[in-house]
């Protein structure tokens, strides 16, 4: 079909480090098989950056030549379209899926080669039920069949049924943690209810991680500037390994390292 045009913009300053943390984590997304294709973003709380990581990955995964349709499914509290700057005004998830537009008018190609995006819309007071409607399942199955790759940014678990919801249709889950904000006990919440849905966690991202305070790097002075830390483990590493912290565990699994402290989502 025929997609309008939008270009994304950004004013960020090139950061070595977290490019490559984001290429780190785009090697670990294809490791886990050519079968996890429909990939979902999360955390347990607002502003743990995972709209960042998602649509960062995303574009990691365009830049190889794959072919990606991101959907950003935060019909409550979407980013996407203050933080990227658009020019135009754009339909959205919310009107789709509840019928106001047609599938062909809320699938937008970019400016970024291979990168395309469906938009939250307009905020909607009944989110959890217009994600339960049958054209969800349908999109899901377009980008299944149009793309290589379909990433969903979805709404915090901790309080919010979206996640898990979108997380039926997923074949796999990313958990966003910020580092030192959120308690093990919530993230093990979050974890047994990606589970009761059948989506396969495939990791964890441990973001906004302040070098200056991880005596491990203490002797990188260099690199302490950098504050979002990137970290990326095996399914299950969390309970088996280390004393409980979620953070320490993460960092003995971690491949993907370094970057510098970045906006809130």
């Amino acid at each position: 079909m025929s997609r309008q045009i939008v270009a994304l913009s950004r004013d960020i300053k090139e950061d070595y480090s977290y490019n490559e943390s984001i290429k780190t984590l785009r090697t670990n997304l294809q490791f886990c098989g050519s079968n996890i294709r429909t990939i979902m973003f999360t955390s347990s709380m607002p502003d743990e950056g995972k709209s960042d990581v998602a649509f960062a990955a995303a574009q990691s995964l365009a830049q190889i030549g794959k072919t990606v349709l991101m959907i950003d499914g935060d019909i409550r509290k979407s980013v996407l379209v203050t933080r990227y700057q658009l020019e135009k005004e754009v339909s959205g998830l919310s009107q789709y899926l509840s019928a106001q537009k047609n599938l062909e008018e809320v699938v937008y190609d970019t400016n970024i080669d291979n990168l395309s995006v469906v938009f939250a819309g307009p905020y909607s007071p009944n989110p959890a039920e217009l994600l339960e409607e049958p054209l969800f399942a349908r999109l899901v199955e377009y980008g299944r069949q149009e793309f290589d790759y379909v990433i969903i940014d979805t709404p915090p678990m901790a309080n919010m049924i979206d996640g898990a919801i979108v997380a039926r249709h997923c074949d796999g889950a990313v958990l966003v943690i910020e580092s030192g904000a959120i308690s093990y006990r919530l993230e093990q919440r979050v974890k047994i209810q990606l589970e009761k849905s059948g989506c396969r966690i495939l990791g964890v991202v441990l973001n906004k991680v302040d070098l200056h305070n991880e005596a491990y790097y203490g002797k990188y002075g260099r690199y302490g500037r950098y504050a979002a830390y990137g970290y990326y483990m095996r399914e299950g590493r969390d309970k088996t390994e280390g004393d409980g912290n979620p953070a320490q565990n993460s960092r003995k699994a971690g491949t993907s390292r370094g970057s510098r402290k970045r906006e809130k989502q």
